[in-house]
């Protein structure tokens, strides 16, 4: 997915711009960070304990103490329960409200991105964007930064005091924290790139899952299966295998620092036991500094591995905010298109795919007036789609220009323009719901049913949606998999029917039809372009001959205009081809 792969921002950059999502939630915010205050005023709270419990209750039998002190043991767990669940609670709540907005915006980017951009996409690794990446950032974006706070205040409420218990002591524990930054700044670069590479290979993973489901039938038929477990084997194992480096690499982190802070821990002990400082200490003071220090051990443990999860988060938001930043569709029309549509008027058109690579389409000039049925033929590969796509604008001219009415369609806002147009592709996409919403896509449930009933009458749909026993309820499963090939394209001319757009463009429209039911169906598509501009792609010469005018194209470039009769008359490429479809028939 080349479209991503621009230049890495910095750490810092996509962490801020990870805790921007975090803004609109300050309220719940501060409910997590008034816990997380709580939690680690109890931790401190607890060490400082000591003090009372073991001079006041043991060493001088203090009455005051001794049923003083088991109260506050009581209310410091308390306390530490009600904000411990509110920092959780509450950051979990942002975290999954963050999950929410990040992939209600990838999925709404995923809907403006140009036609080009999924010529070259995967749509597993886009699956794994939307799901696996966002919740690795919005794991860095909350959960961690919960531990990131809760424990840095715990660590710093503990070192208060231990530091107001013996400052010479608690300087053992700040000797060693260089160090551990320069091995935490080390492993960060490193947890980073692993990341980036396990969520490349989990992006493979889903893409060989994918096409291993929307293949199914070619696989079972084709005997692939072998092929499709040795693909999925090779994903599997490079997933495998990176996020096996990211454990080494976490395993060997935490180790090593934690032997930096037990050798401070060994010395601490040693200095409190001997010399002139314990003798300054009482026996509650020193328990209080020594639980202080055992209970920094855990925050310290705990932040220190959390540098990874926050890589994680990185590396997963780079992808994420790289995607967000794509250049959608560019709209810049401010017209509406309003019918009627008098001319439709093609200027020098060139069209290119790829940069540098040769045009698919070049010089192509055409005129196409109201009520026209135009139709395209050639060899595969002449340029027939691609000229027809030009118009709704699914891909942007090279060169030349497009015009409806006098005015180019750039200067149309997007949605007029295809407002205008109704299209029935070769390739018919149907949505895992009803008949009836499969047709009346678009309208939101605003249609009048019988204009359904009768464009289905129209597309000879409704005598076979009639047959199933829930009728226009019926689901018709992914893609229109409980529909046979003939019946989805009557689904789809129904839903081109239903929109009564003033241009319709059909695509190979009846390419997947018997012959009786092409019959059928031409005979109410004839009716239908009777008031409609139309633009027809045909490979079957027989569905086009009754057409105003056909357009013979080759290599992407136009080579005869005119009537059937008049292009047979002339025994050139027309010719050619019509005996071609004589022959194979």
């Amino acid at each position: 997915m080349s479209e991503v792969n621009q230049d890495v921002p910095k750490a810092s950059d996509t962490y801020r711009r990870l805790l921007t999502y975090i803004k609109p939630f300050k309220r719940q915010f501060a409910y997590a960070i008034a816990g997380m205050i709580g939690y680690a005023i109890t931790e401190a709270s607890f060490a400082a304990l000591m003090k009372p419990l073991l001079d006041g209750s043991f060493v001088e039998q203090d009455s005051q103490a001794i049923v003083f002190v088991p109260l506050v043991i009581i209310l410091i767990f308390i306390i530490r329960g009600v904000a411990g669940f509110a920092s959780t609670y509450y950051m979990s709540w942002i975290g999954w409200s963050v999950i929410k907005q990040l992939r209600k915006e990838v999925f709404a980017k995923y809907l403006s991105l140009p036609t080009r951009f999924y010529d070259n996409a995967s749509s597993g690794e886009l699956i794994s964007r939307i799901t696996f990446n966002s919740q690795r950032v919005a794991q860095a974006a909350s959960s961690t930064l919960t531990i990131m706070v809760r424990d840095s205040l715990t660590a710093i409420g503990l070192l208060a005091l231990m530091f107001w218990q013996s400052w010479q002591l608690s300087l053992c524990f700040l000797v060693i924290g260089p160090i551990i930054g320069l091995i935490v700044d080390r492993v960060s670069r490193q947890f980073r790139a692993v990341s980036r590479n396990i969520q490349d290979s989990m992006g493979d993973v889903s893409h060989v899952i994918q096409e291993a489901v929307d293949g199914s039938r070619v696989i079972k038929i084709f005997g692939g299966q072998a092929t499709e477990e040795n693909h999925f084997e090779m994903a599997n194992e490079s997933n495998r295998a990176f996020n096996m480096r990211e454990t080494a690499i976490r395993a060997l982190n935490v180790p090593i620092i934690q032997m930096l802070v037990a050798i401070a821990l060994a010395i601490i002990v040693y200095l409190a036991s001997s010399g002139g400082i314990a003798e300054r200490l009482s026996v509650g003071e020193f328990m209080s500094f020594v639980t202080a220090m055992l209970l920094l051990f855990q925050p310290l443990r705990r932040l220190t591995s959390l540098n990874s999860q926050i890589q994680n988060g990185i590396a997963a938001g780079e992808t994420l905010f790289a995607t967000l930043d794509l250049e959608s569709e560019i709209d810049t029309g401010v017209k509406q298109l309003e019918p009627p549509i008098t001319t439709i008027y093609f200027k020098d058109v060139g069209l290119r795919y790829v940069s540098g690579k040769p045009n698919v389409l070049q010089n192509v000039n055409l005129t196409i007036k109201q009520g026209e049925t135009v139709a395209f033929v050639g060899e595969s590969g002449s340029g027939k789609t691609s000229l027809v796509n030009l118009l709704p604008r699914l891909y942007d001219l090279t060169e030349g220009s497009i015009e409806i009415n006098g005015v180019a369609t750039t200067e149309y806002t997007m949605a007029s323009l295809r407002d205008a147009i109704a299209y029935v592709s070769q390739d018919v996409m149907l949505f895992n719901d009803t008949i009836a919403n499969n047709i009346a896509y678009g309208f939101h449930g605003e249609h009048d049913p019988s204009a359904l009933l009768n464009a289905c009458k129209t597309a000879h749909a409704h005598d076979f949606i009639m047959d199933f026993p829930d009728q226009y309820e019926t689901m018709v499963g992914e893609n229109g998999v409980m529909l046979s090939g003939g019946q989805r394209q009557r689904v789809a001319i129904a839903r081109a029917i239903l929109k009564n757009a003033p241009i319709l463009i059909l695509d190979e429209a009846t390419s997947a039809l018997d012959t009786e039911s092409e019959r059928k169906v031409q005979q109410g598509l004839e009716a239908l372009m009777s008031t409609r501009t139309t633009l027809v792609v045909a490979h079957r010469l027989s569905t086009i001959e009754r057409a105003d005018k056909i357009i013979v194209m080759d290599k992407g470039n136009v080579v005869e205009v005119g009537s059937h009769r008049e292009l047979l008359a002339n025994g050139s490429h027309y010719s050619n081809l019509h005996q071609l479809h004589s022959d194979r028939t």
